[in-house]
């Protein structure tokens, strides 16, 4: 992105661009040659809100968990580094630094809960990879939510795998806090506790004596599915009632210590500086008044079908392909489960009873993920700016790793000779031995796709190239003011 940035002049966007207000040292200049191209497009109001707090309205749409772990690591980590580099500097860099642990850790989660769900640990090692190259990595590096978010969401899915409820529940509501999709995960908890009912009256239908106590079963299952939905929904209520005292409150004279520069910022824009004195924002009278919602009504004009418009074709081609493989995803597991699908699964399957549960993508445990990245789908398609789609579902959903890697695996004869899904100790996924890295040819099958491309089948080709063209295109467009997703 450095040399992106450097070679190619940045396009004269009309985004979200405060002034800096003081003057850079040669190692502010030196930060913002390497780092510059991250700061772009959203992830300036991510930076700006670091520094100086919600201060504009639409502030409101960037919820605070990420801004505010930016703000921790600037002034504590890095604070040795303050004569050197201004806060703006230190937060850039922190938000290099964080988003690069985040995605490692995010795909060591989404790795551990395919091995979990799938039980085929080839395809969820080869899914891990294919996120490490994700079509929306650039979103992944720059000052954005998503690596934070992916982390959060796949370890408390991870967890919750596992029977870690409350722990799951802590990451869900973690995870709401950095992204405002983070709520539709209160549907893990919904259906897991619905599915452990569902289940438990299946097993003990023959008897009377497990049957008696069904009220106090039902009475535990709704106090714990709606203990665990208030929390994960807490942390978005939570900056939706500080948002309504900043903005709606009394005047508290803020105008007197808002530096000038912001001041004449928000005059040439438009914009809405908090506690001031004069009239509220409107949201402020509704009966819910909810910041979040009017931002985004208002600035941002996401609505229902408002993005079908002529001139937005472009932006639906962009999101075409993310949307055809999550589609595809979603009709194969259909086709495939039609009886798992009509019944939701909570029937026990004739291999679930006899212990032996379908593996793969179109297992049963897959269920809920094929329903949760189709609910998303749907969302973002109709409601939002659909070219958001491909980071939306890429830090979300595991689907598009997961259908991704399966597509590969069944379909790609040059992966079919790596080895058994569970290979003996002392040897990796790819049937080499973990300490030959460096030593013949490497053991990461995308390296090995890539390296024997002209053997590839199309599929193949036509999946990594969906992967490499948006992972090398974002860093082009993206980090110089381009559109992009």
């Amino acid at each position: 992105q450095a040399v992106f940035n450097l070679l190619i002049p940045d396009h004269a966007a009309d985004a979200f661009s405060p002034p800096q207000l003081s003057e850079p040292s040669p190692w502010d200049v030196l930060v913002e040659w390497l780092l510059g191209g991250l700061s772009h497009w959203d992830a300036e109001h991510f930076l700006f809100i670091s520094e100086h707090g919600y201060l504009y309205e639409h502030n409101c749409a960037f919820l605070p968990l990420y801004p505010l772990s930016l703000w921790a690591v600037a002034r504590g980590v890095l604070w040795p580094l303050q004569r050197l580099l201004r806060l703006r500097s230190r937060l850039l860099l922190s938000a290099a630094l964080l988003n690069s642990l985040f995605s490692v850790l995010g795909a060591a989660a989404l790795y551990e809960l395919g091995r979990v769900v799938l039980r085929r640990r080839r395809v969820a090692f080869l899914a891990a990879l294919l996120f490490s190259l994700s079509p929306a990595s650039v979103f992944m590096a720059a000052a954005y939510s998503e690596s934070m978010f992916a982390f959060l969401a796949f370890s408390a899915m991870w967890q919750l795998e596992k029977g870690q409820s409350w722990l799951s529940g802590l990451l869900f509501s973690l995870a709401s806090g950095a992204r405002a999709n983070g709520l539709i995960n209160a549907g893990f908890f919904l259906y897991s506790c619905s599915k452990h009912f569902a289940l438990q009256l299946q097993v003990g239908s023959g008897s009377m004596r497990k049957l008696l106590p069904l009220w106090r079963q039902v009475l535990s299952l709704v106090s714990s599915a709606a203990l665990m939905s208030a929390g994960i929904f807490l942390p978005f209520a939570l900056f939706q009632y500080y948002a309504y005292v900043r903005f709606c409150g009394p005047g508290t004279s803020l105008d007197h210590t808002i530096p000038e520069p912001l001041l004449q910022l928000a005059q040439d824009k438009g914009y809405h500086p908090a506690a001031m004195d004069g009239a509220k924002p409107p949201w402020c009278s509704q009966r819910v008044p909810v910041v979040y919602s009017y931002v985004q009504d208002i600035y941002w004009n996401v609505g229902f079908l408002r993005y079908f418009e002529l001139r937005q074709i472009p932006n639906f081609l962009l999101a075409l392909p993310v949307t055809l493989l999550v589609s595809w995803a979603a009709w194969t597991y259909i086709s495939t489960n039609p009886r798992h699908c009509l019944t939701l699964g909570l029937e026990r399957s004739k291999s679930e009873e006899e212990g032996k549960p379908r593996d793969g993508f179109c297992c049963p445990a897959a269920f809920v993920y094929v329903v949760h990245a189709t609910a998303l789908l749907a969302f973002g398609f109709s409601c939002m700016h659909v070219q958001v789609l491909t980071r939306f579902l890429g830090s979300s959903s595991p689907i598009l790793y997961w259908f991704s890697a399966h597509l590969l695996q069944e379909h790609e004869p040059l992966l079919w000779s790596a080895g058994t899904d569970n290979p003996p100790p002392g040897k990796s996924v790819l049937g080499k031995s973990p300490g030959s890295c460096g030593k013949g040819t490497p053991d990461n099958p995308v390296v090995r796709l890539l390296q024997n491309w002209r053997l590839i089948t199309h599929l193949s080709k036509s999946i990594l190239g969906f992967f490499l063209c948006y992972w090398l295109l974002g860093l082009i467009l993206h980090c110089n003011f381009l559109p992009w997703t």
